[in-house]
């Protein structure tokens, strides 16, 4: 059975702490549960981000998952993180109109704010049928210091963003975005929207990958949710996972 994508009016379990949202999502896939589910909570001892590096979760921000069961096909999940953050931006602005012209996408799944981390997505799945957590991280009130991607909060940026306010928009959009994806169908709408707010398109780029760095003009994201990258010879590499600096940013 697959998940109902009306997630706006998915149950939620509203916690004080959780060692993970994620992997208390993926505890209760694992259990039975099919979702869709959020998990939402107000602190995480053990948060995590992309290739396990530690996720700093004081209370004041938005930690939330949303649980789903078979999203989509094998073949579209790398496109399920940018339906994920359209919807992330949808909120942020809806929470934060004032903002909204400093607020940018930056591949694969992070939301900047005057080219600060404001935000990040982590998505993970397992099982048969395959259970997805989309893991979502927002710094409302507080942000870590001396970070490799320099970051940020709503409160630091002078908006007064409450999580539990920001929650709601976030449910509302996710339940739009993943409309639109539409298990993949929709995918090219997602990404014409994704590339309309994401950061460096057309400009040089700096790309860390899990054994050298490159470098190249940013050009566009392929059907796969790929970063193309056309590199100082012309040529061009489409990236499937690294991470992304601006050029001149030390990686």
């Amino acid at each position: 059975m697959t998940s109902n994508p009306k997630t706006a009016a998915a149950p939620r379990i509203l916690l004080d702490v959780v060692d993970s949202t994620n992997a208390q999502a993926l505890r209760l896939a694992k259990a039975g549960e099919r979702g869709p589910l959020w998990i939402v909570a107000k602190e995480q001892s053990t948060g995590r981000g992309r290739r396990g590096r530690a996720w700093i979760s004081p209370a004041g921000n938005l930690y939330a998952t949303l649980m789903l069961t078979d999203p989509g096909p094998a073949r579209a999940a790398p496109q399920l993180g940018f339906a994920a953050a359209l919807a992330l931006h949808d909120a942020a602005v809806a929470a934060a109109p004032a903002l909204a012209p400093r607020l940018a996408l930056k591949w694969p799944n992070d939301l900047l704010c005057g080219g600060r981390k404001i935000s990040g997505i982590l998505i993970e799945g397992e099982g048969n049928p395959v259970a997805v957590a989309i893991g979502i991280g927002v710094n409302c009130r507080h942000h870590p210091d001396a970070t490799e991607m320099p970051a940020t909060d709503f409160a630091a940026e002078g908006a007064d963003v409450d999580a539990a306010t920001l929650f709601g928009h976030l449910a509302e959009a996710m339940q739009a975005r993943l409309t639109l994806w539409d298990r993949g169908a929709g995918f090219a709408a997602v990404r014409a929207a994704w590339l309309s707010r994401a950061l460096g398109v057309g400009k040089p780029i700096r790309v860390r990958l899990a054994e050298r760095e490159t470098t190249g003009c940013f050009e566009t994201i392929d059907d796969a949710g790929r970063l193309v990258l056309r590199t100082a010879k012309g040529e061009v590499e489409a990236v499937a996972a690294g991470d992304v600096f601006p050029f001149g940013q030390a990686a």
